[in-house]
């Protein structure tokens, strides 16, 4: 029997959630900067999974964070930290890819869920798309903003920002020609996930506009 549509997107959010916390962990046990503790590496691990989709909804002020309304958000946030802290020396490579794999299909799915949440507020498009970046990325800028780092997503690198981007206007381009939201939001996840499997694979990254002499 095929997933309800809801019910997928509820999936792939936890999941999204698990993972994020899951890399923050991982970030925080091997940062060699700073020796962080059990605080430190489980609210690095919060502010990376939660922190894009409490920024939308803060901006949204449409009553309390989702996070803080639904337990389960924060349940897959604390699961995924308990895993990196417990795991961390022993994820291995191929742990590894299949992270990114997962990764690579919540940055769609949150890029959907944000600019879906925005278009619901009764938001334009064009906010409606920056909303949908912010909840792909944001919690990974929060994450580096406290762990006293610029913000990857404003350095030269790979194209995420710009994965979550294309899965945000690719889904809006679809409800503006009136697709049905099932299909909007799968041409949009899709979209997404498969330009951040294309530059992982074939190493495209984005260029400093500044040269350097």
């Amino acid at each position: 029997m095929p997933l309800h549509i809801d019910t997928l997107f509820l999936l792939i959010d936890f999941l999204g959630v698990f993972v994020g916390a899951l890399g923050g962990a991982l970030s925080a046990v091997r940062e060699t900067r700073y020796k962080y503790d059990l605080v430190g590496v489980t609210g690095l691990a919060f502010a990376s999974a939660l922190g894009g989709g409490i920024t939308r909804d803060l901006i949204l002020q449409k009553g309390p964070p989702l996070a803080f309304v639904d337990v389960r958000y924060l349940m897959a946030a604390l699961a995924g930290a308990a895993v990196g802290l417990v795991f961390a020396s022993r994820v291995g490579r191929s742990t590894e890819r299949v992270i990114v794999f997962i990764d690579a299909a919540a940055l769609g799915l949150f890029a959907v869920a944000g600019s879906t949440r925005a278009l619901e507020a009764g938001l334009h498009r064009l906010p409606a798309f920056l909303l949908g970046g912010v909840t792909a990325v944001g919690g990974g800028c929060v994450r580096d903003v406290l762990s006293e780092r610029t913000p990857k997503i404003f350095e030269r690198g790979e194209l995420y920002a710009i994965a979550a981007g294309f899965s945000a206007a690719m889904f809006l381009l679809c409800d503006w020609l009136h697709f049905s939201r099932e299909i909007s939001t799968t041409v949009g996840a899709l979209c997404g996930f498969s330009l951040r499997l294309l530059a992982l694979r074939f190493h495209w990254r984005t260029r400093p506009v500044r040269r350097e002499t």
